[in-house]
Parts: structure tokens; sequence; C-alpha cells
């Protein structure tokens, strides 16, 4: 598992840069942003070296955030990669409840993916021959 922090943050100028400037300040590295927003909001997920330090950081810096357990798999970074990925859950009946994905290497891209049973998701990739990426595989 992967641990991913989440932060709420008003959908306001600057605001984005304000956190990007709390994590830098407390050394936090990060790998992958993605922003969802609203008028009002944004939902930022963050995949970092020190997803507590920047919990603790943001924090103590006003902005809500939490951490958030998702799982990371690495994929081929080709043409039907994410859907060779996704007839696993297809075919475990598992629904995602939503996901990113970034390139760490040339030939393989990580996705993200928020999911409502981790452990039976983690065992079936794992059987499927998928590799799970954690904090520590980034680094």
């Amino acid at each position: 598992m992967l641990e991913q922090v989440t932060v709420f943050l008003e959908n306001d100028k600057g605001r984005l840069r304000a956190l990007t400037r709390v994590l830098a300040d407390a050394q936090v590295n990060m790998y992958a942003l993605t922003i969802a927003e609203t008028s009002d909001y944004g939902l930022v997920r963050i995949v970092c070296d020190d997803p507590e330090g920047a919990v603790e950081a943001l924090r103590a810096a006003d902005m809500r955030a939490i951490v958030t357990k998702v799982l990371a798999v690495e994929v081929p970074n080709r043409p039907g990669g994410l859907a060779d990925l996704l007839g696993v859950f297809e075919q475990l009946d598992l629904n995602i409840e939503y996901g990113y994905c970034f390139s760490v290497k040339g030939a393989t891209a990580v996705d993200v993916l928020k999911v409502a049973d981790p452990e039976r998701s983690m065992a079936a990739l794992k059987d499927a021959g998928y590799n799970l990426v954690t904090q520590q595989d980034l680094a």
C-alpha cells in the first residue's frame, strides 16, 4: 500500500503555490500531484516521500490534510497497460473509487487507485503478476 496525502484546498489564487511552498519548506519531495476541483474547493492528492511529515506541515499551516491508503501498481507504459490492469478489477467485480497515473521510468508507469477492498485487490494483483509500489520504491 502507498500512503497518499489528500488536501482540501480553497480554490483561490495562490493557494496551490502556498501548499507547495509548505511542503518544500518541510523538505517533502512530491512524486505526483493531481487536483479535482469545484468552483469553491479543490481536492489535491499527492504522492510524496514523507506523507506524515507533509500532513503535519500542512496542518501547521492551517490546511486540512489527511493520509489516505491507496494501491500503487506498476504497469507497462504502453497502449493497453491500464486496460489490462483494470481487467483484474472487473474480474473480481471490485469498484475503483478514483485513480490517476504517473510515469517514473521510461517503460513503466504507476497507477494509483483507491479501491473498495484493498486487501483482496492486492492479492489478486500479485496473483496476476503485478508489482505493488510503496514510498520506498519511489525514493
